[in-house]
């Protein structure tokens, strides 16, 4: 585009920006030096990204399986995770593209070529003494979690030859941390925790304002405006006894219990040694289900926590709320000292208890206050505890046994192994534990993407048990309202092989329930051509299909009754109260069959018909909406014609 010459200065092109050393790294890359297996999936829509802190494990081994180094203490580590910026902290270039495609929890298995871990040419990060850098490996990676820490970048200065770690909060500089200790773990206190802090603040001239480093800890709960806005924000990134100076601006000085008059101070300068802090959750995030940790328990949160379900063996106390705390039940006394023993992911115990145990780590003692929708008004209530009643327990988690690892295990064992999670979960279906059940199906799917049969014979076996997990899937999702998921689940098994009788069954089911009638009809009927000995359950089932298709035309028939039986031009006024003991049984049924929605929309309907006045003349939208509906119900001919009769002399 031509451009005058006098302004040519303002259009002219800005300099590229040049490529960061990270991207000239991800350049060497080449297909099939970095491939990546899913062990675990992950949750969430997004993975991290360039400035975002990553928290992660990390167990590297040789191809045939022994390991090399970790982080975990099961293998020889601490069994601290690794903490990184990306985009900012030195990583293997590995790590640097694979950590990106992971999600939050997720675990994956990075293949590597040396060029992408520490064999790299000018690989920024040192290789262990000893380590085979030059051989192909396997990194195992457990995506923790992480968050977004563009304010949280870590600037390091060298002063009389020691290091000062210094962590800037705020994007204003208004908040910075000095670490003068470094702490133990890695898990920082948010809201709502209760902690524990020593505490003292100076001016920028060394005058004492305040000072809480004798007798006991001061003591405040996280986010409740308790301290200082940026005392409480440089607390965030602390950890266990960890000591630094905190330097705050005025912005950042609220006033607070801790500091009721704030005065003019430029800025002040918090000493803190993090000393204790109690992790207290927002189960539900509204403030009903709480669980306040009050003993602290062995291993890292949460790698440590059975997450997963598992055996769990736990000592708890059950009290009713506001019944001056009167114990219910306490399974030291009446259960002869004996633990609860119980599979999570089973319905066993109230969802509110089961959420919390599997946040605990083994050894933790925790307290639990739960609302009656997650303590016993869907579960069996025990006969000494109210209807309605809001529920603590005290739970001690004393340990757990993770399922049957099925590396290693031959094929018929892993069959036996999937037979027993997917006969769990029939008996939660016919429980009416729907959501549970597909929980259990779909455990058995995940691990069945790394199960490769050896010959034909157990490729059949293996086959058939998939399709009918993948149909119970179904099963579950059609009972659960979710028909377009039940359906393209069906077309999993339909694909590899369309003459799959059951699997043609239950998509015909599915199809009926989401008025697909044409096409379930299409389903049963295959299902008598493909298989003649099930032409029984097919004819029931297109029987079934021809009641429900009368059902909803008789419906529809009597929604619009009295709307085409007058002479063309008039309109009859729709009575609510006609036949009503008949459409009272009529909305139960569809309601039985359709959902509220149906039902609640024939009411909308009879409610606004009586408002309408017998008229000569109505709107043309109106017009072209009943004569629609007419054409979609296959009235009569007779009327239709009445109608064009009408509009034509109109």
């Amino acid at each position: 585009m031509a451009v005058n010459g006098d302004v040519e200065h303002e259009f002219a092109p800005q300099k590229k920006k040049p490529p960061s050393e990270d991207e000239k790294r991800k350049k060497k890359i080449v297909p099939g030096s970095l491939m990546k297996a899913l062990v675990r999936p992950g949750g969430g829509d997004s993975g991290p990204s360039d400035g975002d802190q990553v928290i992660y494990h990390c167990t590297i081994r040789t191809l045939d399986g022994v390991v090399v180094e970790s982080t975990r203490s099961d293998y020889g580590g601490r069994g601290t995770p690794i903490r990184h910026v990306l985009g900012k902290s030195k990583m293997l270039l590995g790590l640097l593209e694979g950590i990106p495609t992971m999600l939050k929890g997720e675990v994956a298995m990075f293949k590597m070529k040396p060029q992408l871990h520490y064999g790299e040419d000018n690989c920024p990060v040192s290789a262990p003494d000893r380590f085979p850098k030059d051989d192909e490996l396997h990194f195992e990676i457990e995506l923790i979690e992480f968050f977004k820490a563009k304010a949280r970048m870590t600037v390091f200065f060298l002063f009389s030859l020691s290091i000062l770690h210094v962590l800037v909060v705020s994007d204003d500089l208004g908040v910075v941390k000095k670490v003068i200790r470094e702490g133990q773990g890695w898990e920082s206190p948010r809201e709502p925790y209760e902690v524990k802090a020593w505490i003292s603040a100076k001016t920028v001239t060394g005058k004492l304002i305040i000072s809480h480093t004798e007798g006991e800890p001061y003591s405040f709960t996280f986010g409740k405006s308790e301290v200082p806005k940026g005392l409480e924000m440089g607390i965030g990134t602390m950890v266990r006894e960890e000591k630094a100076v905190i330097f705050v601006t005025s912005q950042y000085l609220t006033q607070s219990p801790l500091m009721p008059v704030v005065e003019d101070y430029d800025e002040v300068q918090f000493e803190v040694e993090l000393v204790h802090f109690i992790q207290v959750r927002d189960m539900l995030g509204d403030g009903r289900l709480i669980k306040r940790r009050i003993r602290d328990g062995k291993g890292d949160f949460p790698m440590d926590c059975p997450l997963h379900d598992s055996l769990l063996r736990v000592h708890y106390k059950g009290t009713v709320l506001n019944e001056r705390n009167r114990v219910f039940y306490d399974t030291r006394v009446d259960n002869d000292g004996q633990p609860l023993e119980f599979c999570s992911g089973e319905g066993l115990v109230p969802e509110g208890f089961e959420m919390a145990v599997r946040l605990m780590l083994p050894g933790e003692i925790a307290l639990v206050t739960s609302p009656p929708d997650y303590a016993y008004g869907k579960f069996t209530r025990p006969a000494n505890v109210p209807e309605g009643a809001h529920i603590q327990w005290e739970i001690e988690l004393l340990g757990y046994e993770m399922p049957k690892d099925w590396t290693g295990l031959d094929f018929k064992s892993i069959m036996d192994e999937a037979e027993k999670i997917r006969n769990t979960g029939n008996r939660l279906f016919k429980e009416g534990k729907c959501e549970l059940a597909k929980t259990k199906y779909e455990q058995v799917l995940r691990e069945f993407n790394h199960v490769n049969p050896q010959d034909d014979e157990e490729g059949k076996v293996f086959a058939n048990t998939r399709n009918l997990l993948h149909l119970n899937v179904a099963a579950c999702l059609l009972k659960l309202g979710d028909c377009r998921k039940s359906i393209e689940t069906c077309n999993k098994v339909l694909e590899a092989n369309p003459a799959h009788v059951k699997g043609l069954y239950r998509r015909g089911m599915a199809y009926m329930v989401s008025g697909d009638f044409e096409e379930a009809r299409a389903d049963f009927k295959m299902m008598i051509k493909v298989d003649k000995s099930t032409e029984s359950d097919a004819t029931a089932a297109l029987s079934k299909l021809k009641q429900k298709e009368q059902e909803v035309k008789m419906k529809a028939r009597k929604q619009f009754k009295g709307l085409f039986d007058k002479k063309p031009g008039e309109i009859a006024e729709v009575k609510a109260d006609e036949d009503g003991d008949q459409k009272t049984s009529e909305n139960q049924r569809d309601s039985e069959v359709h959902g509220d929605s149906d039902a609640t929309n024939l009411q909308d309907s009879h409610e606004s018909a009586p408002n309408l006045r017998p008229r000569g003349w109505f709107s043309p939208v109106f017009w072209f909406f009943l004569f629609s509906l007419g054409l979609v119900l296959s009235l009569l001919a007779y009327w239709q014609k009445s109608i064009f009769i009408f509009f034509s002399a109109s």
